[in-house]
């Protein structure tokens, strides 16, 4: 930290810019603090904290910019693989397209204060069609309101960060062992979050083989789409699948067959969603209720097919 003030008086700007840039690229870079500490530094005139408004605006553009054009070009594509580098992977994706689902692109103006949101919220705003205009007003106001908070909140306690900075450089290796600990805490309780959600999951899943042969069998299988309703946007359902979202789960489950098979589908990472409404099939008497194993993605890679079913209605 002493260190990093130092640079911060020697090239200010460019070490803010420098730091939300590769942090709004999805590094674990802690750039907001930085902001603080150049909140702090410019009310003795060693940094101006308009240049740093504006230098971390830009960066936070930039990065908003790649992301949307590669969701635009890219689609569900771009988020499979941010959320596969995710520390919660499992719960990514459906999150975020809730959280879009429920607020649009207005969702942009906070999504840079929500950790995990930040990085797929540009993306998804590319990939279901949100107009470059209405992008990047909300981007740079979300922008300008996230690193606004960052270096108002050094200008208000500067008496304050202006001690932790002294006591960091005091404690040298001491605070550098405080802050590593914070850090693998935080990382043991995403892992332990992501061992619950795996074991909360794991029922037996159906194979695409064996789905395609119920179908070519005549056995006449339900196939449920579990999809967030952001989610099928961007891609097609399977042919005959039923919309989970779009039905009264008791009134759906008392016009079934109980020895009927029900293959629920999703296009989550782990089929997790998929998971929890199969569990709540089989909690009800569904004993033949099972998780499509890799989604919709490993429908489409085997070619995928028109089963010609008739779903049942809700």
């Amino acid at each position: 930290m002493p260190q990093l003030v130092d640079l911060l008086q020697i090239y200010g700007v460019l070490i803010v810019f420098g730091i939300v840039l590769v942090e709004q690229f999805g590094l674990p870079i802690p750039a907001f603090p930085v902001l603080v500490v150049a909140g702090a530094l410019s009310v003795d005139d060693a940094l101006s904290w308009q240049l740093c408004l504006l230098a971390a605006v830009l960066a936070c553009l930039v990065c908003d910019l790649f992301w949307f054009r590669a969701g635009r070009f890219y689609g569900k594509r771009i988020l499979r693989l941010l959320c596969k580098i995710s520390l919660s992977p499992d719960s990514c994706v459906n999150q975020t397209e809730d959280r879009f689902r429920r607020f649009g692109a207005k969702s942009l103006l906070v999504s840079k204060f929500v950790p995990g949101f930040n990085t797929i919220a540009a993306p998804l705003s590319g990939a279901i069609g949100t107009q470059t205009r209405r992008f990047l007003g909300y981007s740079v106001a979300g922008s300008t309101l996230w690193s606004g908070t960052g270096i108002l909140l050094g200008i208000l306690f500067h008496d304050g960060v202006q001690e932790l900075l002294g006591w960091l450089e005091t404690a040298g290796g001491t605070a550098l062992s405080v802050l590593a600990t914070l850090l693998l805490l935080f990382i043991a309780v995403k892992y332990v979050e992501r061992r619950r959600q795996r074991a909360r999951s794991a029922i037996p899943r159906i194979e695409i083989a064996e789905l395609k042969a119920l179908i070519e069998g005549g056995h006449d299988p339900l196939i449920i789409d579990a999809r967030s309703l952001t989610a099928q946007q961007l891609e097609a359902a399977i042919p005959g699948a039923l919309v989970f979202q779009s039905c009264r789960a008791d009134q759906l489950m008392a016009t079934l067959d109980r020895e009927r098979h029900i293959i629920v589908y999703c296009s989550c990472p782990n089929d997790v969603t998929a998971a929890e409404v199969a569990k709540q099939f089989l909690a009800n008497g569904f004993h033949r209720a099972r998780p499509l194993r890799g989604g919709l993605d490993a429908w489409n890679a085997h070619g995928g097919s028109d089963p010609e079913l008739a779903p049942a209605p809700c």
